[in-house]
């Protein structure tokens, strides 16, 4: 093994135990070999002595710090212990059964290189020690300590292949951990990011329109004063009911509800409304029609219908020095309309400034807005202008297929209720 397997095997609980039953081993083999020795009268102090002494040996070996960090220590310990079981094979054919621990040892200290070529050296010395002591090299003498070895080797070797796969194991899990933890960031990162901006578009597309028309309205009044206070009063008025709209919008879009013209009625008559509004605070002729057969839409199409008209109706009263705005809503097969025309000053759609690049802080946001709202609901979104023809916003929604009606209960038969009665 290498230095880093044997720290590596060091911290495993498997090991300490199996550590643990081979030190137990080794004693038990060592004073089996004593307590043999001194029963057949062999010569038991050398016998005695030898065993002691490589319990000591054994027992001293791995409380040396350079022994679990380098091989070359490993080595040489290995190669003491190994003299000092000769001499106590050489005294006591029971020494043959310290070989066996003798193997896991060698396996777990030396490289693979090395601790084959041992195992197979000690096995033949185990061999050859034995036939000496009986005299005999019989098929069971040779047997022994070869099985004992080649059981050695498989148990090692497959302790081996399970510790590769429970490190593989443990370090994919350590990957799905930390990969499911980036992913949680990440969507934690897309959310906050959806978040905001939903809350730019809603803050673009209300407050901020809101703000322009209050702005707009206390301006009417300022140049009113002091000739018309009836007139400024009117439009101190129109600002005080705008402030009031855009603050209920202010609450329901921080917590996602629909907007208030759409709670208190249906799409066409919403888009009436803000029709209505943008032609009492700016002066512009907005007429409002609706194509086809209304239909209920699902809440996100007619919040985006309403929001994208808002802002086009903003951008044409802030930017397109127009007169006239039509506004229509379409309702067909499979899709739902709404377009907005003005006969403004046009630009070209091509040189819109990108959102948060325009030379004035805070523009640019109106049109990817309403195309953003298009496009999260499979919409498309198109602009067509040239300067001097005027503007055209045009959206189109697919509309989902309605739900099925449920099927008709069946009527009960004529004679149902006598026979009930009955």
């Amino acid at each position: 093994m290498t230095e880093e397997a044997v720290t590596a095997h060091s911290l495993t609980p498997v090991l300490r135990a199996l550590r643990s039953c081979l030190h137990l081993m080794v004693a038990a083999l060592l004073a089996l070999a004593a307590v043999r020795a001194v029963a057949d009268r062999t010569p038991d102090a050398p016998a005695v002595l030898a065993a002691a002494a490589l319990c000591v040996l054994y027992v001293t070996g791995p409380r040396l710090p350079r022994l679990r960090t380098s091989t070359g220590a490993a080595a040489l310990w290995l190669a003491a212990l190994g003299l000092v079981w000769l001499v106590l094979l050489a005294l006591t054919p029971d020494g043959v059964w310290v070989a066996f621990p003798l193997f896991f040892v060698q396996l777990h200290l030396l490289p693979p290189r090395w601790a084959l070529p041992a195992v197979a050296a000690t096995t033949l010395a185990a061999i050859a020690g034995f036939g000496r002591h009986t005299h005999t090299l019989s098929v069971g003498t040779v047997l022994g300590p070869a099985l004992g070895a080649a059981v050695a080797v498989a148990v090692v070797l497959g302790y081996e292949a399970l510790y590769r796969e429970s490190e593989q194991r443990r370090r994919l899990i350590e990957e799905l951990t930390a990969t499911r933890g980036e992913l949680a960031d990440a969507e934690h990162a897309a959310g906050v990011l959806a978040e905001r901006e939903r809350l730019a578009r809603e803050i673009h597309d209300t407050l901020a329109q809101g703000l322009s028309s209050i702005q707009l309205l206390l301006r009417a009044a300022e140049r009113a004063l002091p000739e018309r206070p009836g007139s400024a009063l009117g439009h101190v008025r129109q600002a005080r009911t705008a402030a009031v709209d855009n603050l209920a919008e202010a609450r329901r879009f921080v917590r996602a509800l629909s907007p208030p013209d759409l709670e208190a009625g249906s799409l066409p008559a919403a888009l009436e409304r803000v029709c209505a509004t943008t032609a009492r605070t700016s002066g512009l002729a907005v007429h409002c029609q609706v194509s086809g057969v209304p239909t209920v839409l699902p809440t996100p199409h007619e919040v985006a219908l309403l929001r994208i008209a808002q802002s086009a109706l903003a951008n044409t009263v802030r930017h397109a020095a127009a007169g006239r705005v039509e506004l229509t809503l379409s309702y067909m097969d499979t899709e739902v309309a709404l377009d907005i025309v003005d006969d403004g000053t046009g630009f070209v759609p091509a040189e819109v400034p990108v959102p948060g690049s325009a030379a004035v802080p805070g523009t640019g946001f109106g049109l990817a807005a309403m195309r953003a709202r298009a496009r999260a609901l499979q919409g498309t979104l198109v602009v067509e202008s040239a300067p001097g023809e005027g503007t055209a916003v045009a959206v189109t929604l697919p509309c989902p297929a309605p739900a099925p009606a449920p099927a008709p209960e069946a009527a009960p038969a004529p004679d149902a209720a006598p026979e009930a009665a009955s």
